[in-house]
């Protein structure tokens, strides 16, 4: 493990090498977005490894690996104070799951799934931070509201209690940097267009991944989100 740990550490110097790289070329400052650990690959021990070499932001997509990691991260109470995001599909019936243990939802990919949550954080007294997951690249195997659903159905998800809603997700078309960025300026632009639909504030983007963190973040990415490249030893950086 130490060696691991080693790795680990060393990966995290590079990727925020270029991540301050990003934001500079952007005009950004450097605490205008920070890294998050995608851990729902690795175990519990790997997580404690992402820890100790400083991530402190994580995010799972699935609510029993959710349950699994805080468990076992609270049999180390020695470790820095850490929060998990809950990423990708989540079904109806896992949303108790993750309600109260995640510290924010990034995936409310559908009205349908937004009244769902709506009505269980109501029932549990909790106001739950979410993120709209917009499929801006229009892709077929991509979920999430398209832009012109998010914009019609604004005014009824702002209308939803026990939501919070804090800005938007999405994901671009893998391995093409041009569509990469169409992506992220596109869902840039559709949060400025749902700040006056909705009257919120809005102003967290999460977007890029392993491949296009450094356009994400160029493109005025919050949050980006990293899994092989953070917890990889095999994943190549480019």
């Amino acid at each position: 493990m130490d060696n691991y740990l080693n790795v680990m550490r060393a990966r995290r110097e590079q990727i925020l090498e270029r991540f301050y790289a990003a934001l500079d070329r952007a005009g950004r400052p450097r605490d205008a977005a920070r890294l998050i650990a995608v851990s729902k690959t690795v175990g519990v021990d790997e997580t404690i490894a992402a820890i100790q070499v400083g991530y402190r932001h994580f995010a799972e997509n699935r609510p029993q690996e959710l349950v699994r990691k805080l468990a076992g991260l609270a049999d180390h109470p020695e470790l820095p104070e850490v929060r998990f995001d809950m990423i990708g599909n989540l079904q109806k019936n896992k949303i108790n799951q993750v309600l109260g243990r995640a510290e924010r939802i990034q995936s409310i990919s559908s009205l349908e799934l937004a009244r769902a949550v709506s009505e269980r954080a109501v029932r549990a007294g909790l106001v739950m931070p979410a993120l709209l997951e917009c499929n801006v690249s229009g892709e077929e195997s991509k979920g999430g509201f398209s832009p012109d659903e998010v914009r019609e159905q604004a005014e009824e998800l702002v209308g939803l209690e026990g939501l919070a809603f804090e800005g938007l997700m999405t994901m671009a078309p893998a391995h093409d940097p041009e569509a990469a960025r169409a992506t992220f300026s596109g869902a840039r632009e559709l949060a400025c267009d749902l700040r006056s639909r909705m009257g919120l504030p809005l102003p967290v983007l999460s977007c890029g991944m392993s491949d296009d963190f450094g356009i994400a973040v160029e493109e005025g990415s919050t949050l980006v989100r990293l899994g092989r490249i953070a917890f990889s030893s095999e994943y190549g950086l480019k």
